[in-house]
């Protein structure tokens, strides 16, 4: 199964920080049994949308280069408000480290003035064909549906955050 936890892109400055939308919506199952007659979102799907807000802008630095870009390691992760249906959580990723291999991050996620999360994510960018060479195909396959994802968060309308 695969979560897309990032619905759409707010702003973006190259090589330094990313601001990215999750809308919560009550029809996402897994809000009926967290908490049952509270539904919010689950702090790890918040640190989860952290890690997908960073990756793309990662994508976007080295030109869609990495097949995987995957959470290497969580660090100060500190969790506030609640985020519920109907809100949106709104996630900022500001680089503290870029490089080929791997990046650093610092981020922060509110639903409106609320803080939700807060803390530091680090990065591994990686290809399957590092260990497996005949896994490049597979590898192109998944960035080029990363750069087809990334084109409609770049059109996705502009919903109230």
């Amino acid at each position: 199964m695969n979560f897309s936890l990032v619905d759409r892109l707010i702003s973006l400055t190259p090589a330094q920080s990313i601001t990215m939308a999750k809308h919560v919506s009550l029809a996402e199952e897994y809000l009926a049994d967290h908490f049952p007659g509270f539904p919010v979102l689950p702090g790890v799907l918040m640190l989860e949308a952290a890690v997908q807000a960073a990756a793309w802008l990662v994508r976007e630095w080295e030109h869609f280069s990495h097949s995987l870009i995957v959470l290497r390691e969580a660090r100060q992760i500190r969790y506030g408000a609640f985020v519920q249906p109907g809100q949106a959580l709104t996630i900022q990723a500001e680089v503290l480290r870029l490089e080929p291999a791997g990046s650093e991050f610092k981020i922060r996620g509110g639903a409106g003035a609320a803080l939700a999360i807060q803390g530091r994510i680090e990065l591994a960018h990686r290809n399957l064909s590092e260990s497996d060479p005949t896994l490049a195909a597979l590898d192109k396959m998944m960035t080029d549906a990363a750069r087809a994802r990334w084109k409609q968060l770049l059109a996705a309308p502009q919903y109230a955050v």
